[in-house]
């Protein structure tokens, strides 16, 4: 009894009871809790967030993806095509898809070729991207190196050939430096543009006409939503907005006339600048030597690069817009024209002409290009067509740098002219403040005499000539020049900048005719051009020293380095009684502007009026300027 009672007390039955109920509603409660969690964590992924994780989850699955626009073409007033658009295959990596980019990238350099700047490119736009963007890695695939990626797809997850068009001119270096190129994006340029609508853009215009009129040939970035597998491999696209293309333009340039402008420089160093003076249309504008847009498009190398810019040709300057030359004899029509409009000459006033000129109460002789003068006495029409130095020292003297200032800001001297292209220069036409403010020194009567023979501190570029001409030609219209013609059919037309209707038509007239007797007068500096003319001509030659001559003696060209010796200049419109052409030609170190500049203006007037396709080989006259 006694032993049965002890096992009675170690059990404790109720205890036992009580602990179990206690274990067992802490359990419950656990239980509970859990249950009341994972109902909240479902709610929760279910119901509350749900938008929130399907977004997520489609992201993995479903991609938005730009579509890049197609860039605007540009064609000639005549419908040829200058600038395009060629498929080229690139291939690309979207990191986010690749396991490993070191890898991946040692894989891809075992199946095709990638050299240093391939990788170094790649890396800074890897370093720019946006999350699941392509990166492209190599440009212009070969056929065979995209059969060689295609087999080893299974190799390289991530990495895709993608079909897109790039941009291309046809004609090489015949406008590369008007229209410029296009090239990639560069780093600076990320935070200048606007980063939605050139997603999926890799290019964009660099420099010249396609960089100017960028918002217009670059369109409207479209997108598409495509729905991809583990492997990122596109399976089927959702949902499509088509991007609007850039808008196709169409220039005043007339592509023969730029073949004959180039052919006939024949690979010498200058420029050639023509307008329309009605208009203010560019119908070539050429800068010798030139390269060829097409290296520069997807990256030029290196060794490409290097050879262009250590080139002493230097073909990568754009001497059209950004050569400055002083205009030499080619600016005496716009002084002969300032000597009237202000009354200090006639047509008819002569001066007399031993050969130079002296200012007053100085003993120094400023010479002229012919020793022992013009004659006696030379007046107007003489004077611009024999190129007499002494008759336009005498003529400056007389109107003082403040009238010849003035009256040359009306031509677009000194200023940049405004045309429709990148990088433009804006000459020098020097006065007493712009000597102040630069040299911290007075004006001397000296230089007023340089500046009436165009020479001095004054500089201008060929296309401010051109443009200077032009308004010769439209007895008095100052335009903006411009490229551009029409977009979708839409003409644009050049504002007109200023109109000298103070200026008398007979002062005009006298200007015109001394231009006329330049080509058609007996011991006219650009007679030798007027062989098998059947239009009417006027022009100005002019020789532009490069290296200072001492008074008294004679310019030696034999003696000279070639690149020391003078420039060649030649002006000209046609035809006179109703100017449709204004041409400005620069041949640097050419010496003679009637017998080297002179023909090739010839030669462009030739092929805009005549449809001529041959470059006329015209005597040269080494005895005049």
């Amino acid at each position: 009894m006694a032993r049965r009672h002890r096992r009675q007390l170690l059990k404790n039955t109720y205890r036992e009871r009580s602990i179990y109920k206690r274990r067992m509603l802490v359990c419950a409660l656990m239980l509970v809790m859990m249950t009341g969690v994972l109902v909240y964590r479902y709610t929760l992924l279910q119901i509350i967030d749900y938008d929130v994780y399907k977004t997520q989850s489609d992201r993995n699955r479903i991609q938005l993806m730009p579509i890049a626009p197609k860039r605007g073409l540009i064609f000639d007033r005549n419908g040829i095509l200058l600038a395009e658009n060629i498929p080229s295959y690139t291939l690309t990596v979207v990191r986010e898809r690749v396991k490993s980019l070191d890898d991946t990238l040692a894989i891809i350099a075992e199946l095709i070729e990638l050299d240093d700047d391939d990788i170094q490119q790649f890396e800074k736009r890897l370093s720019r991207r946006r999350p699941y963007e392509e990166v492209p890695l190599k440009f212009r695939l070969t056929e065979e190196e995209i059969a060689v990626v295609a087999v080893n797809r299974h190799r390289i997850p991530g990495v895709e050939v993608n079909a897109q068009l790039v941009r291309h001119y046809p004609h090489g270096e015949l406008f590369a430096h008007v229209l410029g190129y296009v090239g990639r994006i560069s780093e600076r340029e990320v935070d200048e543009i606007d980063p939605v609508n050139y997603s999926g853009t890799h290019h964009i215009g660099k420099i010249g006409l396609e960089k100017y009129y960028e918002d217009l040939l670059h369109g409207t970035v479209g997108y598409q939503n495509v729905e991809s597998n583990a492997h990122g491999r596109i399976l089927r696209v959702l949902e499509r907005h088509d991007p609007l293309p850039g808008g196709d333009i169409r220039l005043h340039l007339d592509a023969r006339v730029q073949r004959i402008a180039m052919k006939a420089m024949a690979g010498r160093r200058g420029a050639v600048v023509a307008i329309d003076p009605a208009t203010g249309g560019v119908i070539a504008m050429v800068s010798s030597p030139s390269y060829d847009a097409n290296l520069f498009v997807n990256g030029i190398s290196s060794k490409n690069y290097r050879a262009l810019q250590e080139d002493p040709d230097l073909p990568l300057y754009n001497r059209s817009l950004q050569g400055q030359y002083p205009p030499a004899s080619t600016i005496k029509p716009v002084w002969a024209l300032a000597g009237l409009y202000y009354g200090v000459v006639t047509p008819s006033t002569r001066f007399a002409d031993p050969g130079w000129f002296s200012l007053p109460n100085d003993t120094r002789r400023y010479r002229d290009w012919k020793r022992g003068g013009h004659g006696a006495y030379v007046d107007m029409n003489e004077a611009i067509a024999e190129s007499c130095d002494v008759y336009f020292y005498e003529l400056a003297y007389k109107l003082g740098i403040d009238r010849l200032y003035d009256f040359g800001t009306r031509f677009g001297l000194g200023n940049v002219t405004g045309i429709d292209n990148t990088n433009e220069r804006a000459g020098l036409l020097p006065s007493r403040a712009w000597k102040e403010a630069t040299r911290g020194s007075h004006w001397y009567p000296g230089e007023t005499i340089n500046v009436g023979i165009g020479q001095g501190f004054m500089l201008a570029t060929p296309l401010q000539i051109a443009v200077a001409t032009s308004v010769i030609a439209s007895r008095g219209e100052l335009r903006a020049p411009r490229l551009l013609a029409s977009v979708a059919g839409e003409p644009v037309e050049a504002p007109l900048l200023g109109k000298m209707e103070d200026v008398p038509e007979s002062a005009w007239n006298a200007v015109v005719r001394g231009m006329e007797e330049v080509i058609y007068g007996v011991r006219g500096t650009g007679r030798s051009l007027r062989r098998g003319l059947d239009y009417r001509l006027a022009g100005k030659t002019g020789t532009a020293q490069v290296v200072s001559i001492a008074e008294g003696e004679k310019y030696d060209s034999e003696a000279l380095e070639k690149r020391k010796r003078d420039h060649a200049l030649f002006v000209a419109f046609a035809p006179v009684e109703d100017p449709r052409i204004a041409v400005a030609v620069i041949v640097e170190n050419g010496e003679s502007g009637g017998g080297v500049a002179g023909p090739v203006a010839r030669a462009v007037i030739d092929a805009y009026l005549s449809g001529a396709d041959q470059v006329a080989p015209v005597p040269e006259v080494k005895s005049d300027e």
